[in-house]
């Protein structure tokens, strides 16, 4: 009989303080019925991604004791970086992996959530499927106005958000000092999504933002000068997407989360990316996933590079490694970056 897995992927809001992120990621007690996969820092954004993954009674308490460290370790006050957030965890998704159901991980993010907002006085904001409202189902609508909007959103002074998305599901609903150090934390149950930048051979980011606004579904939006707008749809509905400059490493990369990797898988968005940059005279750097990935995914893109058709699973990994340019930056180790890979190897 299999026992039921899940994956939880909280994103942190810190990622250049080494110490900082040890201490929060050590709060996890780690046993043979939960596991951190990966811990995943990125500077120019100032986030580190984490991936556990186990039994859902023991996934829930690691949340739980992340978020309770990063609320006690962080402040949203002194922070600053590439990627739009929240607070000092900017999301914390639950994701059904086997024998478990969606359902069952929001009623477990519901749980979190109040559990947070009751112990830690955190205003804490339900997504995906635990969404109570579908005006609140997207992260990305949540979100609007980031850290830095969230006190018109609890003093009335906000102009950004609908009734229906601006106030939390639990916790405190004016600002006070609390509020001021954590932010406010989204919690929910999702799909599998991929995190996956492609990398452009450029500096200033201006074709990575050209090719973020047309291969995202919300696509761009366009203003006349008396201030009328047209709304221009994407290439593809299954991404959220935008172009930010990598200083670390002198590039720019079209950041993408892929909602929905069966529909687009990683070669797909990546051939895009490249046949947009080729247009504008600029090349790509290859690409970088961010947490980890089902092997299905990377098998499916191997095929599109391979040109063996009786590849083994080994071998088409190796060549969607490759294809993607994965270790462009630094180096892809599948065993620790697929997700049933990394299982067994937790395992062993």
């Amino acid at each position: 009989m299999n026992h039921p897995i899940i994956e939880c992927v909280p994103n942190i809001s810190e990622g250049r303080d080494t110490e900082l992120i040890s201490k929060i990621v050590a709060s996890i007690n780690q046993t043979s019925k939960c596991s951190v996969l990966s811990v995943e820092p990125d500077a120019d954004y100032n986030r580190t991604v984490v991936t556990i993954a186990g039994h859902p009674d023991d996934v829930y308490e690691a949340a739980f004791q992340l978020i309770k460290a990063s609320v006690e370790l962080l402040d949203m006050r002194q922070h600053s970086g590439e990627h739009p957030r929240l607070g000092v965890v900017d999301v914390c998704p639950f994701i059904p992996l086997s024998d478990y159901t969606m359902e069952e991980c929001s009623v477990l993010a519901v749980k979190l959530a109040k559990q947070v907002a009751d112990s830690l006085n955190v205003c804490t904001f339900l997504y995906g499927y635990a969404a109570k409202d579908p005006a609140r189902k997207l992260l990305s609508t949540l979100r609007k106005g980031e850290y830095e909007g969230l006190k018109d959103r609890l003093t009335g002074l906000d102009k950004v958000h609908q009734e229906a998305t601006k106030l939390p599901d639990f916790g405190p609903k004016t600002w006070n000092e609390s509020v001021a150090k954590s932010g406010g934390i989204t919690i929910g149950s999702r799909d599998i999504l991929v995190a996956y930048n492609v990398n452009v051979d450029e500096k200033d980011a201006i074709v990575a933002k050209k090719i973020g606004s047309l291969i995202r579904g919300s696509g761009r939006l366009i203003k006349n000068a008396t201030g009328d707008k047209i709304r221009v749809r994407g290439m593809i509905s299954e991404i959220q997407g935008m172009g930010v400059t990598l200083e670390s490493h002198s590039i720019s990369q079209v950041s993408m989360n892929i909602l929905d990797v069966k529909n687009c898988p990683l070669h797909k968005a990546f051939e895009i990316c490249r046949s947009i940059a080729s247009d504008h005279s600029v090349s790509l750097k290859g690409s970088e996933l961010v947490g980890l990935i089902p092997l299905a995914a990377m098998l499916e893109s191997g095929k599109w590079f391979s040109e063996n058709s009786n590849a083994s699973d080994e071998e088409l990994v190796n060549c969607a490694i490759k294809g993607l340019g994965l270790s462009e930056l630094e180096e892809f180790n599948p065993n620790a970056r697929i997700i049933e890979w990394a299982l067994q190897e937790v395992k062993k």
